[in-house]
């Protein structure tokens, strides 16, 4: 059993063979946090671990003492002065609340979550779920708090429940999660940024205090991943403790970290409480999102390793999930607006040339969208285009043999637009009140079925008469004027939670009626990359920045959570279209590899020596895309830190492997070399390197990888400049 419960001190223990979560019933009836951290031996009274005194008088409890007990999931308002994990609104006016344990039940598996992503299993004996119930008598209320332990993952998942059941409330704050940790030795890491610079990674020191990342802009955005790591001031990409803590969910998030002056740190991670009202009718229920935690004990790479492996299996769904993923060419900074179908077949016979497997035809293929100022919602092909509309290009294009994709914004609509004009009370806004634009377009307001409905028959009509086996899905602005029209004044508060389960249920329906479809998530780049839409959409493009240098950050700091095969990565034009930089053809496919891998560029604009190297890239990754789709990736050297970037993808048995080094700026006299240390290699293996020559495993870990420079004339393989990069691969003799 991995959850045990002691019932002479009401403690329950979640374990395995990587970690252990101790929590109890206190006195008082709520629950206390013991433990979470590296592996214990069960025992009774673990409980004795708690370091806070626990006399209080359940009748009438000393409400000094519940600002120093560590707490499972924190009430307000009755001594703990610290943020609260939930609050309730009740007809009285009143926010207290004392729920208290009831029953508690431990079942094999993993529930699914009702109109939410989450993590699953595929067999039942792969966890253990705990599901503890309390009960607020004096509102008649319910609040179910469910812990699921893997059985060989060093992973914890937490969501919470709210039912009602004669009493009508209004929940105002609905954590996922809130942990309680002994001391503040901690260092926070977060994955910060803004469009074209996603996900840099950001640390700072635990200090007394509230640290928090959130996003309210209807989405998770780009400036604030829902992910976070709380490291052990020592701890190393190879060594030390970490906690990572990721919220599978795509709106309105807050992840806090509380450090009161008495030692103690607390965090709280779930839908951010600003503007969040639901209201709990009579039998009603508010099920919150799923928190992942892992607890590491050998550094940031094991611990990304475990959401690698946990996401990429246990969270992405699909025939592609396990499938090689296509490589693929989008046609957007080849053309933009500016094609017809004579145009896009010349790029297509060219990408079929070179062995280009996935055709995307990307915006400006509907209504009368010549720019992004009109159409948008009318999902109907351009017949002046496109004159056998979308299933004439897509017969087309398949019998060049390759496969068709396509693109779609759901969530949008312009003002110009026959959408718009029909359904002007579909658009999220305030009466009587300027409506603010973004990218010339208004938001549809998701939490109306009417519109989920709407969409569902416009994108389903094309999916199931065309050829398509790819949709990239965009969402290119953040919600304004957040109210729905029409809609009950005391519903307001929970637009933008429903807005974001209506996105989610309109995925749903389109993947249970198109299951062959790859769906890439994209939003603005990468404004809306988080484990939510990972198990609607395998893959999502991760930056609009595409520059090869500029990408070595961004996908670096994707990798502290999300898988490789999650990471949409493409090889575009130079010069750059973001950032004006010119770097070399290899350099951009060497980085653009670790990922999904395609192209975003004109090929018919490339030199014959230029098409060659494509065919070769292409070739390579054909070659190497299970062992980068499937293989253990390691972090060596970060772009944050200096002029050089190196990571590494090792095959699950060992034997092959992946290694690319970067060196963003030539420097004068160097070391005639330097020396790369490897990791996760068989060390009593000898590895073939190309370039290089045979070593064991045990040498490349630990003497490391010569590295020629320049001053080596010997050994210099002769590239030499400006956004240089080398690829090594390793196979055992």
């Amino acid at each position: 059993m991995t959850v045990v419960y002691h019932k002479t001190d009401s403690t329950f223990h979640l374990t395995n063979a990587q970690l252990s979560y101790v929590l109890a019933v206190l006195p008082n009836g709520q629950l206390g946090q013991v433990y979470f951290g590296p592996r214990i031996p069960d025992r009774e009274h673990l409980s004795d671990l708690i370091d806070a005194p626990l006399t209080f008088d359940p009748k009438e409890p000393d409400a000094n003492q519940m600002d120093q007990v560590r707490q499972e999931y924190p009430t307000f308002g009755t001594g703990d002065m610290r943020t609260p994990a939930f609050e309730v609104a009740q007809p009285s006016g009143s926010h207290v609340t004392n729920f208290t344990y009831q029953s508690h039940a431990i079942t094999p598996g993993k529930p699914r979550l009702a109109g939410l992503p989450a993590t699953y299993v595929e067999d039942d004996s792969e966890a253990t779920t705990l599901a503890i119930t309390l009960h607020d008598a004096v509102i008649d209320a319910t609040l179910v708090l469910s812990y699921t332990i893997y059985e060989h993952r060093p992973v914890i998942t937490r969501n919470a429940r709210f039912e009602a059941t004669t009493t009508p409330l209004t929940v105002t704050r609905a954590a996922s999660l809130a942990l309680d940790l002994p001391d503040q030795d901690y260092e926070l890491m977060t994955l910060t940024g803004a469009w074209a610079r996603e996900r840099a990674i950001t640390t700072r020191p635990v200090v007394p205090g509230i640290a928090a990342i959130q996003s309210l802009r209807g989405h998770s955005s780009a400036q604030f991943n829902p992910f976070m790591v709380l490291r052990r001031p020592h701890t190393t990409e190879f060594a030390g403790d970490a906690i990572g803590l990721a919220l599978v969910y795509s709106g309105n998030f807050q992840g806090l970290v509380d450090a009161d002056t008495m030692n103690k740190t607390r965090v709280v991670m779930g839908i951010h409480p600003d503007h969040f009202a639901w209201r709990l009718d009579v039998d009603g229920a508010l099920q919150t999102p799923e928190v992942v935690m892992v607890y590491a004990t050998h550094g940031l790479n094991a611990m990304s390793q475990a959401f690698h492996d946990l996401f990429a299996h246990r969270l992405a769904r699909g025939p592609y999930r396990d499938a090689p993923r296509p490589i693929l060419l989008n046609n957007w900074e080849a053309t933009y607006f500016d094609f017809d179908e004579a145009k896009l077949l010349g790029i297509a016979r060219t990408a079929k040339k070179v062995g280009v497997e996935l055709f995307v035809l990307d915006d400006g293929w509907f209504g009368e969208r010549h720019d992004d100022q009109r159409a948008l919602g009318d999902w109907q092909a351009n017949l002046a285009k496109l004159p056998g509309g979308i299933t004439g290009l897509a017969d087309k294009i398949t019998e060049l043999g390759l496969k068709f994709g396509l693109w779609f914004e759901p969530e949008m609509v312009n003002p110009d637009s026959n959408l718009f004009r029909a359904h002007p009370e579909w658009v999220l806004r305030t009466p009587d009140r300027v409506a603010s634009v973004g990218r010339h377009q208004y938001v549809l307001d998701f939490s109306k079925p009417e519109v989920v409905d709407a969409l569902y028959q416009q994108m389903s009509a094309i999916l199931g008469t065309a050829k398509v086996s790819y949709v990239k899905w965009d969402m290119n602005r953040s919600l304004t004027e957040v109210f729905s029209q029409g809609g009950a004044p005391e519903s307001q508060g929970s637009v933008y939670h429903r807005f974001i389960l209506g996105v989610y249920a309109l995925y749903e329906r389109l993947i249970r009626a198109f299951p062959d479809v790859l769906f890439e998530s994209c939003a603005s780049g990468g404004a809306r990359f988080d484990a939510g839409m990972l198990y609607y959409a395998p893959q999502a493009w991760a930056s609009d920045d595409t520059d090869a240098v500029a990408r070595q950050k961004i996908q670096y700091g994707t990798s502290l959570a999300y898988p490789l095969s999650a990471i949409g990565s493409h090889v575009s034009a130079v010069p750059n279209h973001q950032v004006g930089r010119i770097t070399p053809l290899t350099t951009r496919a060497n980085v653009a590899y670790f990922g999904t891998f395609g192209y975003e560029l004109d090929l018919n604009k490339l030199s014959a020596a230029e098409l060659a190297e494509v065919s070769r890239q292409v070739a390579f990754m054909k070659a190497h895309r299970e062992l980068i789709q499937y293989g253990t990736f390691y972090r060596l050297l970060s772009p944050f830190d200096g002029d050089e970037t190196a990571w590494l993808v090792v095959a699950k048995d060992q034997k092959t492997a992946l290694l690319a080094d970067y060196r963003t700026l030539n420097q004068p006299n160097q070391p005639v070399a330097t020396y790369l240390h490897l990791q996760g290699l068989d060390p009593a293996l000898n590895y073939r390197v190309n370039g290089v020559g045979s070593h064991a495993g045990a040498e490349l870990m630990n003497a490391g990888l010569r590295i020629a420079t320049e001053n080596d004339q010997q050994a210099f393989d002769g590239t030499s400049g400006d956004f240089q990069s080398r690829l090594y691969e390793l196979t055992a003799e």
